[in-house]
């Protein structure tokens, strides 16, 4: 099957078939061989990203502008400070104005409602680079690195301990469609959203992947191939610092929780870590850790995905 995705907007791995998703998977390695062999490919000589951060980042922005740089184009980098949304002006406005002058735009942002708006009022391709729902680009790595690991993704099982946030919701929609099985333990009143569990439900019946939450850690990993986890309290939720540390302390990952994993599982984590908190450092630097490669893997698959609706 060919695939097109010139022009696309991506807002959630929802919204991408499996077949889209492989693609976007096979074309991260070869521009990541090309790299290696130090092959130039400047596929989108001319073009220009608008990088618009509400958050800041270190992942997302380095990723983005030396993806951008390799394949031959621009990125601009756009803080709140250095546009007029600050002042009052409409995201339909600020969507309608960039597009004229770029070819494309990515958003780190708060809201995933300015993801939509973005989108909906953009002449060019929009990419979601984190909104408090998903984070699409994070989960399109972390498909990669397994892939590039165990060598397949159907019929794996990734267990995810903690907090049921945008990473997870993206692990959700991205493991249901790759037919890989998905657990995920959080606290009662951390879960996923029910319906991106639904809809994940759903798409695991067309792949055959299995989905489950449960507020058991133990069970999630049990014979797991892969274990991931995340911070307790994403940006934005620094007040609940202290109240989340309580909740969460039985989710931490450590060497006593691992036990129950496969014996050659993989740990992952989007980074950046609370070392002490959801992990501990022998879980982090264990030999089982792919967390670096996993945030390397970041600019390979975020180049693909430019490459290919840019």
């Amino acid at each position: 099957m060919t695939v097109h995705l010139k022009g696309r907007s991506l807002d959630s791995l929802l919204h991408l078939t499996t077949e889209e998703i492989e693609q976007i998977l096979k074309t991260s390695k070869r521009l990541k061989l090309q790299l290696f062999q130090r092959k130039k490919h400047p596929l989108l000589k001319g073009k220009t990203l608008a990088m618009i951060f509400e958050k800041p980042s270190t992942r997302t922005r380095v990723s983005f502008e030396v993806g951008m740089w390799q394949l031959g184009g621009y990125a601009l980098y756009l803080s709140a400070m250095d546009l007029q949304l600050g002042r009052g002006e409409t995201i339909a406005d600020t969507a309608q104005t960039l597009s004229r002058y770029v070819n494309g735009i990515m958003a780190r942002v708060f809201s995933h409602q300015t993801i939509l708006d973005l989108i909906r009022y953009s002449r060019v391709p929009v990419i979601n680079g984190l909104s408090d729902f998903t984070h699409p680009c994070q989960g399109l790595a972390d498909l990669f690195t397994i892939y590039e690991k165990k060598g397949r993704l159907s019929g794996l099982k990734l267990a995810y301990v903690g907090d049921g946030n945008n990473v997870a919701h993206s692990l959700l929609y991205g493991c249901s469609k790759v037919g890989m099985d998905i657990t995920l333990a959080c606290p009662d009143d951390y879960a996923p959203d029910p319906g991106v569990v639904s809809k994940a439900k759903e798409e695991g019946k067309k792949s055959g992947a299995k989905v489950k939450v449960t507020n058991d850690p133990q069970e999630a990993v049990k014979q797991a191939d892969i274990i991931y986890t995340d911070v307790w309290a994403s940006m934005g939720q620094e007040k609940e610092h202290e109240k989340r540390v309580k909740v969460f302390k039985p989710y931490q990952v450590n060497e006593r929780l691992i036990r129950e994993a496969k014996k050659d599982y993989l740990f992952m984590h989007c980074l950046p870590a609370h070392r002490g908190e959801e992990v501990t450092d022998e879980v982090a630097d264990s030999k089982q850790s792919v967390i670096f490669d996993q945030a390397e893997n970041r600019l390979h698959t975020q180049k693909a995905l430019m490459a290919m609706i840019i």
